[in-house]
């Protein structure tokens, strides 16, 4: 059954941070709670909890095995902080708006005061309409297909004295 490869990208998202019952081939069956769906090749990431406070398993269950997908419980905020935290680096800290805002706008005026051409489009800072820098707008945070565009930004990015020294966050 080629059903569940057939859905688009936002019908899979229906099912992030829910609690499901994957029928996959020779109908095997895996549970756990959906963390995310890989657009490409339709594989769905599980993560089953264990009972008091042991280590979480992950599975990954290939997108051309899977015959059926059935909701078993809605998620709620806490289940998807949990899973969030699993793939979450140690040490890494979650950043409040008000200093995800100060971020941004410090390293915008930091490009500007390097001559270099940047505007705000939404949350994302657009440099010279070639890349984009992304909260929390660290040198990891920029993207572009050019490569010598990219590494010259990352360079200057990094060289912003008002940053605080780069440590992996959650925004």
């Amino acid at each position: 059954m080629d059903t569940w490869r057939q859905l688009k990208p936002l019908e899979w998202c229906k099912y992030v941070n829910k609690e499901v019952k994957v029928t996959a081939h020779e109908k095997q069956q895996h549970h756990g709670w959906v963390f995310t769906v890989d657009p490409v090749s339709a594989s769905i990431v599980l993560v089953t909890f264990q009972e008091k406070g042991g280590t979480p398993t992950v599975r990954v269950v290939t997108g051309h095995a899977v015959q059926e997908v059935e909701v078993l419980q809605e998620g709620n905020e806490e289940t998807a902080g949990r899973l969030r935290l699993i793939f979450t680096p140690p040490g890494a800290h979650a950043l409040g708006p008000e200093e995800v805002r100060h971020r941004k706008e410090s390293l915008r005026m930091w490009l500007e005061k390097n001559r270099i051409p940047v505007e705000e489009k939404g949350e994302m800072l657009c440099v010279a309409n070639v890349l984009t820098v992304s909260a929390p707008y660290g040198a990891e945070d920029c993207s572009s297909s050019n490569e010598i565009i990219l590494a010259r930004v990352q360079s200057l990015v990094e060289s912003n004295p008002d940053s605080t020294p780069d440590q992996p966050a959650i925004s």
